[in-house]
């Protein structure tokens, strides 16, 4: 890989990064505060777990993007699916400010369910481009699978 290459892997890796810290400043207050007075469910996993599952799953949608990217701009479709791919990565950023910065487990419920058609719509979208790149996003999909199933289990536990 030249330098020019290596350079935009590493830039997609860190945008998508960024996007993590910034969550992460609404994130890690309410850890140890809102988020601990939550009932969650049985199969909520261990607080720890969320970061580094998170780092990977951002370092895995830069390469995809990164892949998308590498195709050429101007070629037919990837610069629909990388405005796609950055609408998810916003939203996947509003969904952290609605859950854990406005603490509100409803918004969050709804923010990531059209979070969730979005990471799919992107993944079509690749597949047509670059079947690796499609990928490299499912663990991705997987992920907010579930987030999307303890996010709704923790406002049912929740709802006053």
């Amino acid at each position: 890989m030249n330098k020019g290459k290596l350079a935009g892997l590493i830039a997609a890796i860190i945008i998508c990064e960024f996007v993590g810290i910034l969550g992460s400043i609404f994130t890690i207050p309410s850890i140890t505060t809102w988020y601990a007075a939550l009932h969650k469910p049985s199969f909520s996993p261990p607080n720890w777990l969320f970061g580094p599952v998170w780092m990977l799953l951002y370092a895995l949608m830069g390469i995809s993007a990164y892949l998308i990217w590498e195709k050429g701009i101007k070629k037919k479709g990837v610069k629909p699916a990388l405005k796609l791919f950055a609408l998810q990565l916003i939203l996947n950023f509003i969904w952290t400010v609605l859950f854990f910065g406005l603490r509100s487990p409803l918004l969050g419920l709804i923010a990531i369910a059209v979070l969730w058609f979005a990471i799919l719509a992107t993944i079509l979208k690749f597949s047509k481009l670059s079947k690796n790149a499609a990928m490299i996003m499912v663990p991705y999909l997987l992920w907010v699978s579930f987030a999307a199933v303890l996010n709704l289990a923790v406002w049912m536990l929740n709802v006053v």
